[in-house]
């Protein structure tokens, strides 16, 4: 069965199995202790944080491994804000970053701080000027992801690191998902990774702290990792990451450029092969091996439902497949359609013949959903009304989008519908529909029960 996820967490590579089998019969021993077997786990310890240093770009003794990427984005948000205080309480975050960083970026707000967010373009990327411009003397740190997790963009992280480094404030890089595929270019101050995303262990994230960084550790510290991962290390695993991360690496040139040809079919066929369909994210400056779409009149979980059945493991961001039916926060903040959204992340090794076997099979579970939610085949004949009302409340998307699809050839050209609508997902997916369709979208208020969202008929 394809496994096409690996943005969430890509299979265990071979080298990190074997030097953790290793590391389980001779690195079990307490590596602070002088003893023969603690100076054997130390040896270890020390090999596996000189290779992750290496891959990274930073010195050894400015990396510290923590229990997971987000453990390492809480402490390195919390530490670098910590040691700035003096300098302000101003944070700056971009719209797409993960969601570790925003949770850290909301708990800052609510300690009296202040949180600027920064918008992307409809591909996903920051306008590097926007984000320079939003620099002040009370800035304390300022956070960007080197590459988006949902859609692949990449993000100008070397030039905005550029004008941080020129007015003092330390600039955060989430390298999750990037790292796999080369060090984070540019004068970073605070990097953080994941070891999973390339293939080492899930329990092992990486914390970069560069020398002269203002670092203040928040909670309690003892005398382990640089006192910014309390614990006890969790050894064979941290010698599977470095593993790991140095064996991708060496791997990584000749397979990007495979896994971009793949990933650039895909951009390519499917929206010749399903109709309706939207590609999203920067189409050039993006990691190899993710590629998303949505998908009109289809809701997402549905959806993965079907190619899971037809044995291909994908994701979504769609807000159909969370309990809390909200939007992926990401393509919120693009614009993008969110509804029937797929993401498909290639992990190493992933051969052609599985990706042409997934655009066989994928028009078959776009139709099939479609089917099931009685979405539009071709629009209505003109009734040549001047305005209609649609009562869509208790619908959840895509259905006020399907019946916003079926109702659009009632009205004349010039006409409007309005759609009632209390899902919050509403509005983000029917200012997408408009623009895939060329129609107009009005604006949105307040309705007796949620929003009444107006569409002009253009065409």
């Amino acid at each position: 069965m394809p496994y096409f996820d690996a943005a969430t967490s890509a299979p265990l590579h071979p080298v990190a199995r074997q030097a953790l089998l290793a590391a389980l019969d001779e690195g079990w021993a307490d590596p602070a202790r002088l003893y023969r077997e603690g100076r054997r786990a130390r040896l270890l310890l020390d090999a596996a944080r000189e290779a992750a240093a290496e891959a990274v770009g930073c010195r050894p003794d400015e990396l510290a491994f923590t229990a997971s990427g987000t453990q390492a984005l809480h402490t390195g948000i919390a530490g670098a804000l910590a040691g700035r205080r003096r300098a302000g309480r101003h944070l700056i975050v971009s719209a797409v970053e993960h969601s570790a960083v925003l949770h850290s970026a909301a708990v800052h707000e609510g300690q009296g701080g202040e949180v600027t967010e920064i918008p992307v373009d409809r591909g996903g990327r920051v306008d590097a000027s926007l984000f320079v411009r939003a620099l002040r003397e009370d800035t304390a740190l300022a956070c960007l992801q080197s590459a988006n997790h949902e859609v692949g963009t990449v993000q100008p992280v070397a030039e905005i690191a550029e004008v941080c480094r020129a007015t003092g404030v330390p600039l955060l890089v989430d390298a999750a998902q990037s790292l796999a595929w080369g060090p984070v270019e540019g004068g970073w101050s605070v990097l953080t990774g994941s070891a999973h995303k390339w293939g080492g262990p899930a329990g092992v994230g990486l914390l970069a702290v560069r020398k002269g960084v203002r670092f203040s550790v928040q909670g309690p510290v003892d005398e382990r990792e640089s006192g910014r991962a309390p614990g006890f290390e969790n050894l064979p695993a941290i010698v599977a990451a470095a593993a790991s991360l140095r064996a991708v690496r060496a791997e990584a040139a000749q397979e990007a450029a495979r896994l971009r040809e793949l990933t650039a079919l895909i951009r390519a066929r499917v929206p010749e092969l399903v109709a309706d369909v939207e590609v999203v994210g920067d189409p050039e400056r993006r990691l190899p091996h993710i590629v998303t779409f949505s998908c009109l009149y289809v809701d997402g979980e549905s959806l993965l439902h079907e190619l899971d059945r037809a044995e291909f493991s994908v994701s979504s961001g769609s807000s159909c497949t969370s309990s809390t039916l909200t939007p992926s926060h990401v393509l919120k903040a693009m614009g993008v359609l969110s509804e029937g959204n797929v993401r498909v992340s290639l992990p190493p090794g992933t051969a052609r013949e599985d990706v042409e076997r997934f655009l066989a099979v994928l028009p078959d579970a776009v139709a099939s959903v479609r089917e099931k939610l009685g979405a539009p085949v071709t629009g209505a004949a003109s009734q040549g009304l001047a305005s209609l009302v649609l009562d869509t409340l208790g619908k959840r998307c895509p259905l006020p989008v399907i019946e916003l699809a079926k109702a659009i050839g009632r009205v004349k050209v010039g006409g409007t519908v309005t759609v009632l609508s209390d899902d919050e997902v509403a509005e983000l997916d029917i200012r997408a529909w408009c623009h895939l369709r060329e129609q107009e979208y009005v604006g949105e208020e307040p309705a007796d029960q949620g929003w009444a969202y107006v569409v002009r008929r253009l065409v």
